[in-house]
């Protein structure tokens, strides 16, 4: 048990739950962003196509409300907003990473001397010269 505890600790303490505490913020904060921008800016056009106030209103019914039957309806207008929701986080969390990958790539390439290479990265490319130059001379001796 104490070797749960300190390896908890150290997880903590090396930034993973830090890191994972602000990424569930942010998102937290970035779905309200999206809901309004979805709910408030494209969904009025949007419904002013379907001739209706608000597209989160639309259903087709299935059977209408009587006494003692409640109505049996298909509430596609919401599907409509989750779908946009959807669209636009997926889209936006796609374009951030593409960005953060394209500054993700150009700091491990070694050859690109415009950014500075991280120590591990350099040490794995001069490892890989190394080994490259080692088989040459295998294959020389080989010959």
């Amino acid at each position: 048990m104490k070797n749960f505890i300190q390896e908890f600790k150290t997880f903590a303490v090396k930034g993973n739950m830090i890191d994972m505490a602000i990424g569930i913020i942010i998102g937290t904060a970035f779905n309200k962003v999206v809901n309004t921008l979805v709910k408030k800016v494209l969904m009025p056009p949007l419904s002013l196509l379907s001739e209706g106030v608000s597209l989160t209103d639309k259903k087709i019914i299935l059977r209408e409300a009587a006494s003692g039957v409640d109505e049996v309806a298909i509430w596609y207008g919401e599907l409509v907003e989750v779908l946009v929701d959807f669209g636009i986080i997926s889209l936006t969390i796609f374009v951030v990473l593409k960005f953060i990958n394209h500054f993700k790539d150009r700091a491990e390439d070694p050859k690109d001397k415009t950014v500075a290479t991280p120590k591990d990265i350099e040490l794995l490319a001069s490892l890989e010269t190394l080994l490259k130059q080692q088989n040459e001379i295998l294959q020389k001796n080989d010959k």
